[in-house]
């Protein structure tokens, strides 16, 4: 079975360890320097104090570099104003369009509500009713008309029937009016031939 020298192996690895870090410091970034003329306000602050010279316990900065971070920092604030005036301006025009939203939402609801009254309304010789109640009123005067109806069916019906019995007992007097005539007319023959007879007696005698 083939040995690898242990040397060898640690050679190996070793170069491995190493190309493996170059590697990973090829890949990061590198960090920014520190600058007076770069970097954040804090950091130029901090690069300021750490380059000033030292007299007893204070710091000796050069004027022109506080001449840069005063002119840094005005800028800074500019630009932090700038933001918050374009923020607020934004702020304000969305505040603006929630307010017409609003109104324009309140106007829609309001619409809508009408809208629904209306569909649910009827208007009846000027007056709103709710369909509801325009549907009690059309059902009661169609319970009314019907009652009229069966009324006046009924009192048809009971006219008609008086009607056939009133023309039935018409029938009946004529009936017996013309058998009294008859009878009446039989008689008054029977009288005048009795008395065209004592009438002949009389001139025998």
């Amino acid at each position: 079975m083939f040995k690898m020298n242990p040397v060898k192996t640690i050679f190996i690895a070793f170069l491995t360890c190493l190309f493996s870090l170059t590697s990973f410091s090829q890949d990061q970034p590198e960090a920014p320097k520190p600058s007076l003329n770069s970097g954040t306000i804090e950091s130029q602050f901090d690069y300021l104090i750490r380059k000033s010279g030292k007299y007893q316990e204070y710091k000796v900065v050069k004027q022109t570099w506080l001449y840069i971070l005063k002119s840094h920092t005005l800028d800074s604030l500019k630009a932090v104003h700038k933001d918050l005036a374009e923020t607020q301006l934004v702020v304000k025009n969305q505040s603006e369009e929630i307010s017409e939203l609003k109104s324009n939402l309140a106007s829609t609801q309001a619409n809508l509500d009408q809208t629904n009254a209306d569909k649910d309304s009827i208007s009846l010789f000027g007056a709103p009713l709710s369909k509801n109640n325009y549907k009690g009123l059309m059902w009661g005067i169609i319970g009314v008309l019907f009652a009229l109806l069966l009324f006046f069916i009924y009192k048809f019906k009971s006219s008609n029937d008086i009607t056939r019995e009133s023309r039935k007992n018409l029938s009946e007097i004529e009936e017996e009016f013309e058998e009294h005539r008859r009878t009446a007319l039989e008689r008054e023959q029977k009288v005048r031939r009795q008395l065209q007879d004592e009438i002949n007696k009389q001139k025998k005698a």
